[in-house]
């Protein structure tokens, strides 16, 4: 059995349970080992207890680097005891940095390197840009293998600026699903209902919750918005108090992923996909998993154009695509919508069915397989697919 040595900046992160889950069901062991972030507390995760490395607080880089050079220094007393892994998973910069210290302590342990977003400050072309990149090209020259979850991040950020040369793996946020295939959910919508907006998952971006007010004010309440999920109360001046104030949006707390996903996505007629946290790049450049989520569950994509979650959006012929970020575009898009317009375009989601947004155990297995292949001696090839054509997107096995 492949063990699998995973780090991690947010233990509390629901992804990061998400990826315990894959690995364990593709057939390796994990041990976790990681960064509480704020008051979240810190619990067992799939039966794996993790090995707290410290605490860091959200929206604060130069605090996350001072608790990394902490843990640094009493790595190898953490990680005491624990199985020699097979491989080290470093899930985002500060991680990779920790990963070769890691290794070290076991010997030769290679090591992957997970980037599911591509950090502002590393997109900076001053001091600091410089600085971050040169370090995780120096922590980088270790990795045997990036993983990542849209084309987008390769071809944008990878090849041209990282200077990390190790193969790619294209991992997008799909959803795992490990007990089998089920269809497409079937869509009732009671007469009179207003039309529901869901947005889950990490509430992070200001100006998206901007927009939404403004659009449902406009549409004076044939539209409503459900938030879900995470917020990230250091983006926002005074999240509760803001939601509150809207007639329109409301805030239903956390939820379980996978468990809850189609429930709440059931709740819902659209799903918001669009991000403008890193506005230009990242979100320029990211898959989200509320994209596949939704469509997953029958829930319409709403995307903005020139990005890449509406670039997949337009070649699978499916969602709903905005021309730019103004309340009054969105408001002229769902002016005549009707449930005969939104029977269409479900259609055209039903057509594709299930499989194109979801994980299976196949799925999780060669995830593990391809980490197993980075334990072969210097040399001697390794079994690997190719990335298929940026144009085309389509990799099953993964991640966002």
């Amino acid at each position: 059995m492949l063990q699998v040595l995973y780090l991690v900046h947010d233990l509390s992160d629901p992804a990061v349970r998400r990826r315990v889950l894959m690995l364990q069901a593709g057939g390796a062991s994990v041990t976790l080992a990681g960064f509480r972030r704020g008051e979240n507390r810190l619990a067992d995760v799939e039966g794996v207890t993790p090995v707290q490395l410290g605490a860091t607080k959200d929206a604060r880089f130069g605090q996350r680097l001072l608790a990394v050079a902490g843990a640094a220094a009493t790595l190898s007393s953490k990680l005491a005891g624990i199985p020699k892994p097979d491989v080290i998973l470093a899930r985002n910069l500060e991680m990779l940095a920790l990963a070769g210290r890691a290794a070290s302590r076991f010997g030769t342990v290679p090591i992957a390197y997970e980037c599911l977003d591509i950090h502002r400050l590393l997109l900076q072309g001053g001091m600091v840009g410089r600085a971050l990149r040169g370090a995780e090209r120096h922590f980088g020259r270790k990795a045997g293998l990036v993983v990542t979850s849209s084309p987008a991040f390769i071809e944008h950020y990878f090849k041209p600026l990282s200077g990390i040369r190790a193969p790619f793996h294209l991992l997008e946020n799909k959803v795992l699903e490990l007990d089998g295939e089920a269809a497409l959910p079937v869509r009732t919508r009671p007469a009179g209902e207003p039309w529901r907006i869901g947005w889950f998952g990490a509430i992070r971006c200001r100006k998206s919750l901007d927009l939404l007010s403004a659009f449902t004010r406009l549409m004076e309440g044939r539209f409503e918005v459900v938030l879900r999920g995470r917020p990230a109360y250091s983006e926002f001046d005074d999240f509760d108090g803001r939601i509150a104030r809207e007639p329109f949006i409301r805030f239903e707390g956390p939820y379980r992923n996978p468990e809850d996903l189609p429930a709440i996505y059931g709740a819902v007629d659209f799903t918001w996909a669009i991000d403008f946290f890193e506005e230009g790049r990242n979100s320029l450049w990211l898959l989200p998993n509320r994209l596949y989520e939704g469509c997953r569950h029958g829930a319409l994509p709403i995307v903005l154009d020139g990005t890449e979650t509406a670039r997949l959006a337009r070649e699978r012929g499916i969602g709903i695509s905005l021309s730019d970020d103004r309340p009054e575009t969105l408001a002229g898009r769902f002016a005549g919508f009707d449930a005969a317009t939104y029977e269409a375009l479900h259609a055209d989601l039903a057509r594709l069915g299930a499989r194109p947004w979801l994980l299976d155990r196949a799925d999780c297995a060669a995830f593990v397989q391809r980490l197993a292949a980075l334990r072969r001696p210097a040399g001697q090839a390794a079994a690997f697919t190719p990335l298929p054509s940026l144009a085309t997107n389509k990799v099953d096995c993964h991640d966002r």
